[in-house]
């Protein structure tokens, strides 16, 4: 779905679904946009007659005023993140190949290897974002807002953009390197991703060009020229945003989290911490803690 977002979308409703028992979604039509987000377990989905498993890290977007039901019953403990919102402009649904062909005429920003600046996003109706802990601490900053006393809905608005904006880069990323597929590219490509799957164990930039078999600093300077960061930067980010997903969904203290992450000394990860977020875990932590549940 292609969206105008030359104002913010508008957030409506949102929040966080959990059953303890075995549970089948209603059948409905709505009048908005519905973004679901797999947490555990699997969500049986249904729009007119395309069925999606909605797995965790995955995402549906139901579209309005068009039939959705669950098609199978879930186990006990499924869970899913849920928002709704509408859209004051038009929004048209596209192909593959019509997204590629829309941002390819569009000069990238020359001091960033983000996609290109475009007045628009593309959110797929189905899709596994690569890095899923960047949407799930959007949403949860999101919630936070949303359900505070002194909630601003302006500022839900243009927090609930910014996850869709975070959700069509990973898409149009994805969709461009399965396009690109040249050799440096495609290495690029399963070097970051053997590295966001194992940065939270006790990974070095030597461990990663000991499995590529790379001389490492060879394979430090191959990776910032084709990503713009050194490659132990990368390995402290992923870190860092796994991190942050605890933080604001857990209850374990810092030190635990530190561990999680594959880094034992607390005070070297509160220190990596403040270095690149610019206040410390804790501080983190307090600032998003307001959500919303629901169970039907």
């Amino acid at each position: 779905m292609k969206f105008n977002i030359s104002s913010p979308l508008q957030f409506t409703l949102g929040g966080q679904f959990e059953s303890i028992h075995p549970w089948t979604h209603a059948k409905r039509i709505i009048d908005t946009y519905e973004l679901m987000i797999g947490k555990k377990e699997t969500l049986y989905m249904q729009q007119e007659d395309q069925r999606h498993e909605v797995n965790p890290g995955d995402i549906m977007l139901l579209e309005p005023y068009r039939l959705h039901e669950g098609y199978d019953e879930c186990c006990p403990g499924i869970a899913f993140d849920w928002l709704h919102f509408r859209s004051e402009h038009e929004v048209e649904l596209v192909d593959e190949e019509t997204i590629l062909r829309e941002i390819a005429v569009i000069p990238s920003s020359p001091d960033s290897h983000s996609s290109p600046k475009i007045g628009f996003i593309y959110i797929p109706l189905f899709f596994s974002p690569p890095i899923i802990d960047r949407v799930n601490i959007q949403f949860r900053q999101l919630m936070h807002v949303a359900n505070s006393p002194e909630y601003n809905a302006y500022a839900a608005h243009y927090l609930l953009t910014s996850l869709l904006i975070e959700v069509s880069e990973q898409a149009l990323q994805h969709a461009k390197g399965i396009h690109r597929g040249g050799k440096a590219d495609n290495q690029i490509s399963n070097i970051m991703e053997w590295t966001r799957v194992h940065a939270t164990g006790k990974l070095s930039a030597h461990d990663v060009a000991q499995h590529f078999n790379y001389n490492r600093d060879y394979l430090s300077r191959f990776f910032k020229q084709n990503t713009g960061i050194n490659l132990q930067e990368y390995i402290h980010h992923q870190k860092l945003l796994k991190a942050k997903e605890l933080l604001s969904r857990s209850h374990l203290t810092v030190q635990q989290i530190s561990h999680e992450v594959g880094i034992p000394d607390e005070k070297y990860f509160m220190k990596l911490f403040k270095m690149y977020e610019g206040i410390t875990a804790t501080e983190f932590r307090r600032a998003y803690y307001q959500t919303f549940m629901n169970k039907e």
